[in-house]
């Protein structure tokens, strides 16, 4: 037990100095073995490592250094979090991790890396850079990391369950047959899908084995004549073995991905079940092809290195793109799923509001101050980041269809709010100020739809230069909701649009602008972003996509603003069309007021006013059925129309 209570740091280097051969390093990335963002408790071996829990970032061991890499949202999070062993490394302003090991390891050293838990994509791009300067990359047979990590959570079993038809708006059948037209296209005999959000999205399914994400730890191989699916069969019902029976899809141990990968590229992966269907077609074409479609971003090193590299076909899951553009049906419950949650959050801030005033004597969501002495009506009692928190949940599981959150509540107070993906501890976090600023970015997963919202909101008397930022942030935030732009054209182009507003003052955000969100699956989904990273260009946007809208501003130490909308890219009506290449805009789908206090409303166009405006009074529209008569009035106040100043 003593043991295992020291540091990883010092755990970990006897073994790598052990190793056979001996490693001068070891990266421990974020990962699973499905390259997910957001893992398992019992996966994560980078926060068990280094201390830091944002959820990317990378971290490196060498015998006498320890460094770890992760992006803007979580810089003041890091150095709060890492110990004074550990050195933070900041992506886009340090070398990356590759970079750093070339310019720092002899040559003839060697680096580790658990294969399982690095994308092919990676891989090859370290052992590229690292073969340059004479370093080796070692693909480990087991991970050191849970060598020593004694405490590690046991995984739980939760049962697979079937996402209905009338919410997954395609049958498995239907999915099936455009992934084989895709196989045929690209001369592939089958496809290992990887990516945990696509397994579940192609076989209709869901799952609870990572928290906030409704998947199943699970791999899936798609041929011409056959479709596998690879889990922990402890989590398979009767009916939903039966379920994929009548799909034609054969359930098999998790494990055995990695023989049934060799026998694809043998061909000799054959349907052993009752469930297995061919025709003449399938079988020539089958027979006709022999490359393996793997997704070098969210494929394993492990699954791939033991094929040769003649018989792989690495490129972008087609799931990817397919799962993004959302079908009718999907489309709806996206919809209904955010007009409950507004109302869920409309309740809570209506709540809170009354909370505030009534505990800390605040002014209040309306007023900028409040006659009298400031009194304590309960002085037993407080509020704390964690405990609205919790009743922001508890307003949404009330809603219909909730199922849990999409992600851990970001409930900043003041400070806390400049730290971009904060996550309140109960031991440690704020009491609620209503001298400052507070932050909710938040999210909840319904049956039909999942939600990421974010609002800032001031119960005392915001300074000028908050009510500023504030405003800059809204000004870029409507910019990019009323953007019309012309077929092919990504992320990247329309980024700047929600950062123009700020520059003017010489201010800026050090993350991406906008997502893409599943339907009842992942909060973050891709191929598509809106961001400044060069790989927002890869994939345009097309209609039928959502994607977040979500500028803000961060002074560390002092307070941080953000407003997120989730919108979905729809088919634009313009009076002409250059080029025949048609136009997309944008349909918000959130709807919670933005805070009228804190706007300066000299900084405001008049398009701008009026679009406030539009937003609030559907806002009443649609929220108003779902409030109780206090809450219609709270609702009331805080949509009533902008008045230009003079």
């Amino acid at each position: 037990m003593g043991r295992m209570e020291e540091d990883p740091l010092d755990a970990l280097r006897p073994l790598m100095a052990a190793y056979a051969p001996p490693l001068d390093a070891l990266i421990v990335p974020s990962e699973d073995a499905h390259q997910s963002e957001y893992v398992a408790a019992w996966d994560k071996r980078r926060e068990f490592v280094s201390g830091f829990t944002g959820s990317a970032g990378l971290a490196l061991v060498t015998m006498n250094e320890a460094l770890l890499w992760t992006d803007g949202r979580y810089f003041l999070q890091a150095s709060q979090q890492l110990s004074e062993r550990w050195k933070l490394m900041r992506i886009g302003e340090d070398p990356v991790v590759e970079v750093w090991l070339a310019n720092n390891l002899e040559k003839g050293c060697t680096v580790g890396i658990d294969p399982w838990c690095v994308s092919i994509e990676t891989a090859q791009k370290w052992e590229s850079s690292l073969g340059k300067a004479g370093v080796k990359l070692i693909q480990l047979s087991t991970s050191l990391v849970d060598e020593i990590w004694k405490s590690r959570p046991v995984p739980d079993f939760h049962p697979v369950s079937i996402q209905p038809l009338k919410f997954a708006g395609r049958s498995v059948e239907e999915k099936l047959n455009d992934l084989r037209m895709k196989l045929a296209q690209e001369k592939a005999c089958g496809i290992v899908v990887a990516a945990l959000d696509e397994v579940a999205w192609l076989y209709n399914i869901r799952g609870n084995d990572v928290s906030y994400n409704p998947v199943v730890h699970a791999f899936a191989i798609v041929t011409w004549s056959s479709a596998f699916f690879y889990v922990d069969k402890r989590k398979i019902t009767p009916e939903t073995y039966k379920y994929f029976c009548e799909n034609g899809i054969e359930v098999k141990d998790y494990g055995a991905v990695v023989s049934d990968v060799l026998l694809l590229a043998s061909r000799q992966l054959i349907c052993t079940s009752d469930v297995k269907y061919q025709t003449e077609v399938q079988k020539y074409e089958e027979n006709k092809h022999n490359l393996i479609w793997m997704d070098p971003g969210s494929c394993c090193f492990a699954l791939y290195s033991n094929l040769p590299s003649d018989q792989v076909l690495l490129q972008q899951s087609p799931l990817a793109l397919a799962k993004a553009i959302k079908n009718p049906d999907e489309l709806d419950g996206l919809r209904n799923a955010h007009i409950r949650d507004g109302a869920a959050v409309v309740k809570y801030l209506a709540w809170l509001d009354h909370k505030m005033q009534e505990i800390y004597g605040a002014s209040g969501y309306f007023s900028e101050s409040k006659e009298g002495s400031k009194t304590m009506k309960l002085s037993d009692e407080k509020l704390t980041e964690v405990s609205v928190s919790d009743a922001l949940e508890g307003f949404r599981a009330k809603q219909e269809l909730f199922k849990g959150l999409s992600f851990p509540t970001i409930s900043s107070v003041g400070p806390n709010a400049a730290i971009i993906h904060y996550s309140p501890e109960e031991k440690t976090c704020a009491e609620m100020d209503p001298d400052s600023i507070y932050l909710v970015d938040s999210g909840a997963q319904y049956q039909d739809g999942t939600t990421d919202i974010t609002r800032t909101v001031h119960f005392g008397k915001p300074s000028t230069h908050e009510k500023a930022c504030y405003t800059a942030v809204l000004k870029g935030h409507i910019g990019l909701d009323i953007a019309v732009f012309p077929n092919g054209t990504t992320g990247h182009a329309l980024d700047i649009l929600a950062r123009v507003p700020l520059w003017r003052d010489g201010l800026d955000y050090r993350h991406g602008t906008g997502h893409g969100i599943g339907s009842y699956l992942n909060v973050h989904e891709g191929p598509h972003l809106i961001s400044f990273r060069p790989h927002a260009r890869n994939v345009p946007l097309q209609a039928s996509m959502t994607v977040t809208d979500e500028p803000g501003y961060y002074e560390d130490g002092n307070f941080g603003i953000r407003l997120e909308n989730v919108l979905i890219v729809t088919e634009a009506e313009t009076k002409y069309n250059f080029g025949d290449k048609g136009y997309l805009s944008f349909e918000h789908i959130t709807w919670v007021p933005y805070q009228k206090k804190l706007m300066e409303l000299s900084m405001l166009t008049p398009e701008e006013i009026e679009w406030v405006n539009s937003y609030h009074s559907k806002c009443r529209e649609i929220l108003a059925p779902y409030l109780d008569e206090s809450e219609k009035t709270w609702l009331r106040k805080s949509t009533e129309p902008l008045i230009a100043s003079a």
